[in-house]
């Protein structure tokens, strides 16, 4: 039996050895850090107020990317300043971007985080470009999604999209990793793969 240690370097070393398509939700998010967060109606002066680009796509991306996959990633962005920032991290992430769409219509998705001082957090999304990616954005990819060892998913994008990755997936025969969330009801056709 492995080690923990042991195990964890195999799986660092599979992930190194294979390539990857990501598909999924790419935002720029606002947390605001400070005292608990104001009760309806009401407003609060708050603590810090730090942003960064994330999303559980773009997140799962970067994390693959760091332990040293080829990874593609498939999204949509605005044409704006958040969109720009982000396709410029995750270049400097050594991801290949050539799969992300640009949107000249919807600005890139946000995420307002507020976390009061022990940690809890209210999130409001505005998906934004993202809630745009398209069965079509996915099927442009296919010749990357064709040459993955895996494709990581989850929900933050159209499950119609969620679904056409899937399939295109099962046709490459291409490992497929779901993160459900977040949660919304999906059929057993697509758990099945």
């Amino acid at each position: 039996m492995l080690s923990r240690s042991d195990q964890e370097a195999k799986k660092a070393r599979v992930l190194r050895d294979s390539q990857n398509s990501c598909r999924g939700k790419c935002k720029h998010r606002f947390d605001g850090k400070g005292r608990s967060p104001a009760s309806s109606g009401r407003n609060r002066a708050g603590g810090r107020f730090p942003h960064d680009a994330g999303g559980k796509g773009a997140n799962q991306a970067v994390a693959a990317a760091r332990l040293g996959a080829e990874v593609t990633f498939v999204a949509r962005l605005g044409r704006d300043q958040f969109g720009k920032a982000a396709l410029e991290a995750y270049q400097r992430e050594g991801i290949n971007t050539d799969y992300i769409v640009w949107d000249d219509q919807a600005a890139s998705g946000v995420a307002l985080i507020m976390v009061n001082k022990v940690g809890e957090n209210i999130i409001a999304v505005a998906p934004g470009a993202n809630g745009g990616l398209s069965p079509a954005d996915v099927l442009a990819a296919g010749a990357a999604i064709m040459a993955a060892d895996g494709m990581l998913l989850q929900l933050e994008t159209p499950l119609e999209t969620v679904e056409a990755a899937i399939d295109l997936a099962r046709k490459y025969k291409v490992r497929v990793i779901l993160n459900p969330a977040p949660a919304v009801p999906l059929s057993p056709e697509l758990l099945a793969h």
